[in-house]
């Protein structure tokens, strides 16, 4: 590139008249460009292809926050019905202009031919209404507490046989804060028990050998934390590769393939700054492998006897020493579905409604990678109602009128013009496949390119560290199905 711009300079030089010429075209292609781009925002931004369902069904999306919205929409394009619940008052006009909103969603069960909950804390309200007959996605109890209760989860870890990392559990800071002076060493300090989506955020993996940023951290915050954070976990801290498997559960079985993936949590490139729940991810549909059968599969009788059916996950830490599971998610992952969305084939609508009704099927998917990657805008991944102000109804606009790979975060569609909803500034998910890597990056990478909205920002290093994980992986044989 530099000797192109060296030849360049040598020619304009050595001749102005190149100089004016260049200088020229580069207006009158800043000028077409620039009406290409009003002409292309003009236009309504075209849908992908969706196949038309023929036997349409009615699912009810219930909701704690806004999360699911993307799902609900790709599965109201396939031509079924759709209503969604959303509880959080400063989430009212997310997805406005997109799904059909209720005020309350219990007048609406004997409607739903299937009910959705998309979060965890829907547990006892789910399992109420299998045991009435209904087709449920999502929730029970006993996964509730898989998730929520991060005591609970390792001791059901260690209880099925899986190889679990040292923990020490907490009901107040000062106790967490003694524990590390007299028994110095690298932590992992991760809230507990029912809080909050925004403080499962609040996590600090220590790295000085005797603890002293760990606890320097726990002694300035634990004033503020403790007034929200009421449980916490102390986790002996292991360095490998973090990976994750997941699949969807029938109420019986597993469905496979299952879901290989790599979560990007932190806000900025080179893994800096805070932790955001997730940035971006990179994945791939596989056979089970030895991660899962280490794993996910060792828990599936307990999974039986609570009736869950919806996805299921559990990332760990592989390295040469073993595979470590740190934590269950018993729900959807977010942006994990929509990225899942980009490599499953199969209609969403009739697999979600046969995965309920507890039928045997096989989820059809692409080969090669999925990459997905988080737009957001300020406050992200902050409370800020002053930036939430100055942002919201922010136009969102695309330079091709194309929707190919976009996923709608908290967003509104008024009179085909795409805005900013919510408070939280997380607005698209963009996607992309490949059959290697560095060619799902670049579909991905370029979709994004596409995007504009004032101040909005992402990573850019999704997938990079893909080369480094797969080598050990494949080294010690994780991702085959059985180990030799």
């Amino acid at each position: 590139m530099n000797g192109e711009n060296s030849h360049n300079n040598t020619s304009n030089n050595s001749n102005p008249q190149n100089n004016l010429i260049e200088n020229t075209n580069h207006q009158n292609s800043s000028i077409n460009n620039q009406k290409s781009i009003e002409q292309n925002q003009n236009e309504k931004p075209r849908e992908s292809k969706v196949k038309i369902t023929q036997n349409p069904k009615k699912f009810l999306f219930v909701s704690e926050e806004s999360l699911s919205g993307d799902l609900a929409w790709q599965i109201q394009k396939e031509g079924h019905e759709v209503k969604a619940y959303i509880a959080a008052q400063s989430d009212k006009d997310v997805y406005d202009g997109i799904l059909d909103k209720v005020e309350e969603w219990e007048s609406h069960i004997d409607w739903a031919d299937v009910i959705v909950f998309d979060d965890v804390g829907f547990g006892k309200k789910a399992d109420d209404l299998r045991s009435k007959g209904k087709l449920i996605v999502g929730g029970s109890r006993y996964t509730d507490e898989l998730e929520n209760d991060r005591e609970f989860g390792q001791k059901e870890m260690e209880r099925v046989g899986m190889n679990i990392l040292p923990h020490y559990d907490f009901t107040s800071f000062e106790s967490a804060i003694e524990f590390i002076k007299q028994n110095p060493g690298r932590y992992v300090f991760k809230p507990s028990g029912n809080i909050a989506s925004a403080q499962k955020g609040i996590l600090f993996l220590g790295e000085d050998e005797d603890g002293k940023d760990l606890l320097q951290i726990l002694e300035q915050n634990k004033k503020l934390w403790a007034k929200k954070i009421k449980k916490i976990q102390l986790q002996k801290r292991a360095v490998g590769v973090e990976v994750a498997v997941g699949a969807f559960f029938n109420g019986k079985d597993f469905t496979f393939p299952i879901n290989v993936n790599f979560e990007h949590k932190k806000l900025f490139p080179g893994d800096l700054g805070p932790y955001t729940g997730e940035m971006g991810t990179l994945m791939y549909w596989s056979q089970p492998n030895e991660i899962f059968n280490k794993t996910l599969l060792k828990i599936k009788e307990d999974i039986v006897k609570s009736k869950y059916v919806g996805y299921i996950d559990i990332n760990c830490i592989a390295n040469s020493k073993g595979i470590f599971p740190l934590e269950f998610t018993c729900r959807f992952g977010y942006p994990t579905i929509s990225i899942q969305m980009e490599g499953i084939q199969s209609e969403l609508g009739e697999f979600f409604y046969n995965l309920a009704k507890g039928e045997t099927m096989e989820l059809k998917t692409k080969k090669g990678f999925q990459i997905g990657v988080v737009i957001a805008i300020p406050p992200f991944p902050f409370d800020d109602p002053k930036e939430t102000f100055i942002y919201k109804d922010l136009s969102i606009m695309f330079k091709k009128p194309t929707l190919e790979g976009i996923h709608i975060g908290d967003v509104k569609i008024i009179n085909d013009n795409w805005t900013i909803a919510g408070e939280s500034g997380y607005a698209l998910v963009v996607t992309g496949s490949g059959n290697t890597v560095e060619e799902a990056r670049k579909q991905t990478y370029k979709r994004v390119k596409n995007i504009m909205i004032q101040n909005m920002y992402y990573r850019t290093d999704i997938g990079q560290k893909w080369s480094s994980d797969s080598d050990m992986l494949h080294t010690e044989g994780y991702l085959y199905g059985n180990k030799t």
